[in-house]
């Protein structure tokens, strides 16, 4: 679809031309101060802070708070004692798991978990944000994103026949998920790992997934809704499904010695290969970067055959791809990073949304201050309207009287 103008008048008669690029690339819908990406520097950041630099340095609770509150903490603690209760199921929602479950499948955990937070907001009582308070929806923002993992991690167990684990006070949100869906207390450098890449996925920019959230919260609905339509988004392939995907093409490669012939003759028929390739960035992805260093210092084999593979990809791009500027995103070392902390391939995706759930919900409490919604136009492309209905007829009235032109 090309980029064509269309001339429309502003609200004082001024005549103006709008353009529509595919996808909405480049589009500026809003004013922001959660972030943003800086793609052509390979450059994000949360708030005025560099996101690799809070992924190296902060934990996930001091990164929660700046997105949410704004502002770094001098102390984790209060957030800790905070969270800490919110991350149990209540009681209601825990009975409606083993359901949930079974209906879901391994196949579709991301469709569990949308099912289980709408159970989840029914049940915190969630109003509309056209009617709450700043606080209160501050305190649902903070219940959402706490509880998210709980469910996943519960949800897992369940689908796999075992029970679920309580959350335990005394653990990080990261190695408390770990703990949560493995049964075994995570190493420090395993629930460090996940932390740093959980931090470094909270928040990218107005992607599909939290412009989604965005445009439900300017309806003013409740910030579960928000947070399922993002769910929804973010369950694509083309956007949080890949790092499982990745991982399955290291397996369909299987040794560096096929790894050249595969890769070939998959680019030259024009087909993707995940993890590599991004919508903004026009060099390395920095979380890319920061991951291949993690899966490095864990170390194996996997993680070898990994940086070999992405080395003939990336040279079978240059060549074949000139000037298309594609190189490794998250998703490629999110996976190896994911597996060699002991988290099953399905769980990859959900694993990306226990962080980005902290994005959306700054977003949706940001946009809840803005009372316009969201309403963009569209570009008719279809037939010069209005054409004659075919085989056009009058419909009878029932009881009589004058018969109408049929309508829905």
């Amino acid at each position: 679809m090309l980029t064509t103008p269309v001339r429309r008048r502003n609200a004082a008669g001024m005549a103006h031309t709008i353009t529509a690029p595919r996808g909405l690339a480049g589009v500026v819908v809003t004013d922001t101060t959660i972030g943003r990406v800086r793609g052509r520097e390979g450059f994000y950041h949360y708030r005025q802070y560099s996101a690799i630099e809070l992924a190296e340095r902060r934990t996930l609770e001091d990164v929660w708070a700046l997105l949410i509150d704004g502002a770094l903490p001098d102390d984790a603690k209060p957030l800790q004692r905070e969270i800490a209760p919110l991350r149990h199921i209540p009681p209601a929602v825990a009975a409606a798991l083993p359901g949930i479950a079974a209906a879901s499948g391994s196949q579709d955990p991301m469709g569990g978990l949308r099912a289980a937070l709408a159970v989840a907001g029914l049940a915190a009582g969630a109003r509309p944000l056209y009617d709450t308070s700043p606080a209160q929806r501050r305190a649902h923002a903070m219940a959402l994103c706490a509880l998210t993992p709980s469910l996943l991690a519960a949800l897992y167990r369940l689908r796999a026949g075992l029970a679920p684990i309580e959350s335990r006070d005394d653990l990080s949100h990261a190695a408390n998920y770990l703990y949560m869906i493995t049964g075994e207390e995570p190493s420090q450098p395993h629930a460090r790992a996940i932390e740093r890449y959980l931090i470094a996925t909270v928040d990218h920019g107005f992607n599909a997934s939290t412009f989604t959230a965005r445009v439900i919260a300017s309806t003013g609905a409740d910030i579960y809704a928000c947070v399922g339509g993002a769910l929804g988004a973010l369950s694509g392939p083309l956007h949080g499904g890949a790092p499982s995907r990745a991982l399955d093409t290291l397996d369909a490669i299987g040794s560096i010695d096929r790894a050249g012939s595969w890769l070939r003759s998959r680019i030259l028929n024009g087909e993707r290969i995940m993890g590599f390739g991004h919508p903004i960035y026009r060099t390395e992805d920095p979380r890319s970067r920061m991951l291949k260093g993690i899966a490095q210092d864990l170390g194996g084999e996997l993680v070898d055959f990994a940086v070999a593979v992405e080395e003939r990809v990336l040279s079978l791009l240059a060549e074949l791809k000139p000037g298309r500027e594609l190189h490794t995103n998250v998703e490629y070392y999110a996976g190896v990073v994911m597996h060699l902390c002991g988290l099953p391939r399905e769980m990859f995706t959900p694993t990306f949304a226990t962080s980005r759930v902290i994005g959306w919900c700054a977003n949706v409490l940001e946009q809840a201050e803005d009372p316009k919604i969201i309403r963009p136009d569209s570009r008719y492309v279809g037939p010069r309207p209005p054409q004659p209905l075919p085989g056009e007829r009058a419909a009878p009235i029932a009881g009589g009287g004058r018969p109408l032109l049929a309508e829905s």
